[in-house]
């Protein structure tokens, strides 16, 4: 397995604070470490090799941390370290900035300069946990006086290309477990593009970014709007690509790497929210038909035929035979995949034909390297 995680659980109390120090020293780089409750510390520490990146996972609870200068001198990896907070409360400083932040937040700071840190745990999260990207500096493309300005400053991990690199390492520390060293480095790769593109997207560097990059971090962005906006009618190729300003064939020559169709795309994520719903004990009072519908697929007939195009089985015959094969009545999928609570109905995003609305942007069309292709 390419994942490793040590827990202080397994020593002598004695011998817990020390020894999570060491590790955490080895992992990301030497630093002093304070902590109130070093007598009864309780933490742990995963890492996953991912190419020439690492991903770590790290819970502990309330501590001081410092890397001096003279620790700088005496060992430096030489990375950006992306921190993302999954609870608790963190507060970094470097390079005469300051940020203070809260689960769902990134942190952001260089090995290569002193800073200094603080966790706590808060009220409603628990105790400090996060994932750290360690992120060599020479394969960041982005000018260090660019870089410079993002600096122990909060970046937003809840929209845009924050959020998707936030759910993206989330999943990635999820699975890591089950990772053997080939899928790691794979997922590496793909964890470079995004992280890269965020940061080039915060400090207006995009035009730093490979032809490749740039289009692995317009795919991202495409799919999170497909997702986000399922539910409405109105999507379609020709409004993904006004809404981010590209022309339809530039959409469907992104789309021609892997194999599906932008429509069969939309189909696809459409039904197999149908067939969540569908084994939904708590939907059991909403008409099949509603539930395509709910999802974009207006039409009975239609909705019908392409569901069993897709599982071999009309929908009410699925609803039939998963229904009794659920257990407690609870909803199968979690509110963040449907919106807020389980309620029906539920609309997730806006409807497309309130985006970009008479405003001059939706006739702009132009492909990755900027050339108009009205």
């Amino acid at each position: 397995m390419a994942f490793t995680e040590f827990d202080t659980a397994e020593l002598p109390r004695e011998q817990r604070f020390a020894w999570w120090c060491e590790v955490v020293g080895r992992g990301v780089a030497p630093t002093r470490i304070t902590s109130d409750e070093a007598s009864d510390f309780a933490g742990s520490f995963g890492s996953l090799g991912m190419g020439r990146l690492q991903l770590s996972t790290i819970t502990f609870p309330g501590l001081r941390s410092k890397r001096t200068a003279e620790l700088v001198r005496r060992g430096d990896p030489e990375t950006y370290e992306l921190t993302l907070v999954l609870s608790g409360a963190m507060e970094v400083s470097q390079l005469r900035n300051e940020a203070r932040l809260s689960a769902g937040d990134f942190a952001f700071w260089t090995s290569s300069r002193p800073y200094g840190g603080r966790a706590v745990s808060e009220p409603g999260t628990g105790g400090p946990r996060a994932i750290i990207l360690h992120l060599p500096r020479a394969l960041v493309p982005v000018p260090e006086d660019r870089m410079n300005r993002l600096l122990a400053c909060a970046v937003p991990g809840g929209t845009g290309m924050g959020r998707i690199l936030a759910d993206h390492l989330t999943s990635v520390a999820r699975e890591a477990p089950g990772l053997d060293a080939l899928d790691a480095e794979r997922l590496g790769m793909v964890t470079l593009d995004l992280a890269v593109g965020m940061l080039a997207a915060r400090t207006g560097a995009q035009d730093r970014l490979p032809p490749e990059s740039r289009h692995q971090m317009l795919l991202v962005r495409i799919d999170l709007f497909i997702q986000d906006h399922l539910a409405d009618p109105q999507l379609c190729p020709a409004a993904i690509a006004a809404h981010h300003h590209i022309s339809v064939r530039l959409l469907h020559q992104l789309f021609r790497s892997r194999g599906e169709t932008v429509s069969a795309a939309i189909r696809r994520r459409r039904l197999e929210r149908c067939y969540a719903d569908l084994a939904d004990p708590s939907l059991l009072a909403v008409p099949v038909h509603a539930i395509g519908a709910r999802w974009g697929l207006s039409g009975p007939d239609r909705f019908s035929r392409s569901f069993r195009a897709a599982y071999g089985i009309p929908p009410g015959e699925y609803r039939r035979t998963a229904l009794p094969r659920t257990s407690g009545g609870a909803c199968r999928r979690t509110p963040a995949d449907i919106g807020p609570g389980c309620s029906w109905p539920v609309r997730i995003g806006t409807s497309l034909s309130a985006l970009d609305a008479n405003d001059g942007r939706t006739d702009r069309r132009t492909d990755l390297s900027g050339t108009d292709t009205r």
